[in-house]
């Protein structure tokens, strides 16, 4: 028995040691102390009975409240910002009295003094100490800044050694950024290396930085798995050159339309085609994640949308050439992605981009109405990159602007004539094509392949009404009949039969209400003769049809 009373209290003293080690270790987890032993125990968690687990993790998750949140980062956070700004009026406070190099000085003392205190920090309270870090960095770039800028009296008088201090300074930041493994303090030193670029207020010292930093965040994402910096890259790097081609108020220049080099147009193109990289590179599966999709709407959205802005407030005899660069980029990445990824949406993006480049570069190129005979033409284009795509979202939406391109010809475009007739054989084309490869789009209906022979079929009577001289109207659409007629016979389909058919009873319409009424005798027999002798046919051939049936 006393062996027995022995066990029971020995196993008391160790489950009881044991919910003393647990919540001794919650403690130090919240206080961020390493713990001190000299004998390694095994995990509280391979020892401990699940219901002491049980009564014990409630504990360590209550530090995880968004009270010890507040309190721990963000309260650290803003701290910092708060100091980093009070040190920062303190700089730029006139010191009319003291040598100009005395304040920037002094700047140079107090960061190294915060970098100090944040290594000295790191042991006990790590993510404070990163803060600090950060803000000392900060604070070094912009006493550095304070060398040229905010001081009547400059110590460095050129903005040529201004701007290679700052590199010095980006330069040393990326190196305590990547010696951390810091995304905080990269992402801060990306933001650096803009605000450096536009002080520079240099077409070449910003396009290199644009391009240096664009290249830089993609091979960190590569590297460390920071994917989000693309993005966060990619967000002020457009920023940048807006702010630039805003005539860069950031140097105190009033807002305008700046006149850019032309070259920053092919600049922000291969902007587009490295960030489109970080998020190829991001994305390894073929289920496209949500960020990724947000990221290639914004990628092509905001590209293009600056490429656009830009070429529409400087015209120059090049921008079609330019526009219709950009549609042979668009088109390459939407290929890219869905040749490599099977990406639907990127894909898309991509590509509907690409197509409203050609579109600009059409526009730009030529005048009204002809640019909506090209741009209808363009329709071709569209639909046979769609099918290779397999995107019943580019056939669908093409259809609509198609359909837009063609009330627009007719609101704006002036007097129909026989150019028109192209809306309806770029409808028959499309449903061609569209049938030719339609295993590829998946489609289970053939509506938007019907959708276009029922355009073709208004669109080219109707053309036809307004080109051709009224005696020979009754004969154009007759031979339209005939032409739908043959081909049901060589492709083998019954739904240009139906064309056929409709066309021909349209015109037995035409005749009977315009041909009897009609004062032109020799038109009247003409019209009349002819579509009999159609009517005749087409009966003879249908009952030859039905006897083989029989």
């Amino acid at each position: 028995m006393n062996n027995l009373s022995d066990k029971s209290t020995h196993n008391e003293i160790v489950e009881f040691l044991k919910r003393m080690n647990l919540r001794l270790t919650a403690v130090e987890n919240a206080l961020h102390i390493e713990p001190q032993t000299d004998h390694p125990l095994a995990p509280i968690e391979e020892t401990a009975s699940p219901e002491l687990m049980e009564e014990i993790l409630p504990v360590e998750k209550e530090e995880d409240q968004l009270e010890n949140r507040i309190g721990q980062f963000w309260f650290a956070k803003t701290g910092i910002i708060v100091l980093a700004i009070g040190i920062g009026f303190l700089l730029t406070f006139p010191y009319e009295n003291l040598p100009s190099f005395l304040p920037s000085l002094f700047g140079y003392f107090l960061a190294f003094a915060i970098g100090a205190f944040s290594i000295y920090l790191r042991k006990n309270y790590e993510f404070i100490a990163g803060y600090f870090l950060g803000g000392g960095l900060v604070l070094l770039y912009f006493t550095t800044l304070r060398l040229y800028f905010f001081s009547p009296q400059r110590t460095i008088s050129n903005v040529g050694f201004e701007v290679g201090w700052l590199s010095v300074v980006v330069l040393l930041s990326f190196f305590v950024s990547l010696k951390q493994k810091s995304i905080y303090l990269t992402g801060i030193t990306i933001a650096l290396g803009f605000s450096t670029a536009l002080v520079s207020d240099s077409a070449v010292v910003i396009l290199l930085y644009e391009t240096l930093l664009a290249v830089a965040a993609i091979i960190l994402s590569v590297k460390t798995k920071w994917f989000n910096i693309v993005l966060y890259t990619a967000i002020l790097a457009y920023v940048t050159h807006l702010l630039w081609f805003l005539n860069n108020p950031v140097v105190g220049k009033p807002l305008a339309f700046s006149p850019l080099p032309e070259i920053n147009l092919l600049f922000l193109l291969l902007y587009v085609v490295v960030f489109s990289l970080g998020v190829f590179l991001k994305e390894a599966g073929t289920t496209e994640s949500f960020s990724v999709i947000i990221s290639s709407i914004g990628n092509s959205i905001v590209g293009y949308g600056l490429f656009l802005l830009i070429t529409l407030t400087q015209t120059t005899p090049l921008n079609p050439f330019f526009h219709l660069v950009a549609f042979s980029v668009f088109i390459i990445l939407s290929t890219f992605f869905w040749a490599k990824r099977k990406s639907k949406y990127s894909t898309f993006f991509y590509a509907m981009t690409g197509y409203l480049a050609l579109s600009v570069a059409i526009i730009l190129q030529f005048n009204i109405p002809d640019y909506f005979i090209w741009l209808c033409w363009q329709s071709i284009i569209v639909v046979s990159t769609a099918v290779w795509f397999r995107s019943k979202f580019i056939i669908v939406a093409n259809f609509g602007i198609y359909l837009a391109l063609f009330f627009a010809f007719l609101a704006f475009g002036g007097k129909v004539d026989f150019v028109s007739i192209s809306f309806g054989l770029v409808a028959l084309l499309s449903a061609r094509i569209l049938n030719w490869k339609k295993e590829r789009l998946e489609l289970k209906t053939e509506q938007m392949r019907n959708a276009y022979l029922v355009a073709a079929l208004l669109i080219i009577p109707y053309a036809l009404y307004n080109t051709i001289p009224s005696g020979f109207v009754s004969l154009s659409w007759i031979a339209v009949s005939i032409l739908y007629y043959l081909f049901s016979l060589l492709l083998k389909s019954e739904k240009y039969r139906w064309m056929s058919l409709a066309t021909l009873l349209l015109t037995v319409a035409y005749v009977f209400i315009i041909g009897i009424t009609s004062s032109d005798l020799l038109y009247k027999i003409v019209s009349f003769i002819a579509l009999g002798i159609v009517l005749l046919s087409l009966s003879i051939i249908y009952s030859k049809k039905k006897n083989k049936h029989i």
